[in-house]
């Protein structure tokens, strides 16, 4: 893998690349001098793991046959504010899915994604508690 930065500003704005082409932004917060013009770093890392094991629980249901007419997913980070460097306390995980879906099969495709297929969850697991839950049309499934 191969990524490559290049400065935008004067300040903290930059443009990272990966080899295909792909620019994602990335910037400070405005209190140390940022412009918003992208997602700071440890936003970067929260994003990598949920569509680190989006990808991961999607293709488990397909090879499931089973049809996902939306999913969403939302993350909620806490760091410790505390402490320098400022790491991640905990990141909960909700996986909000809408479909006729079985619900046995979405639990352990969770399950499986999160826990044993996702690379980024190995690496921020290290260091935090990682954890997650998940509806179907807006029904909780059953732990």
């Amino acid at each position: 893998m191969r990524i490559v930065l290049d400065r935008v500003d004067d300040a903290f704005h930059f443009e990272a690349k990966n080899e295909e082409g792909n620019i994602v932004h990335i910037d400070g917060s405005p209190s140390i001098g940022g412009s918003g013009e992208g997602a700071r770093p440890m936003q970067l890392l929260v994003m990598g793991l949920g569509g680190c094991s989006a990808m991961d629980i999607v293709l488990i249901l397909k090879k499931q046959r089973q049809v996902i007419d939306d999913l969403k997913i939302v993350l909620e980070a806490e760091r410790h504010e505390d402490r320098t460097p400022a790491t991640f306390k905990n990141i909960h995980v909700t996986y909000n899915f809408k479909g006729e879906l079985d619900q046995k099969k979405v639990k352990r495709a969770v399950s499986l994604g999160i826990e044993k297929y996702c690379s980024v969850t190995k690496i921020l697991e290290e260091s935090c508690e990682i954890t997650f839950e998940s509806t179907i049309n807006g029904e909780p499934v059953n732990k």
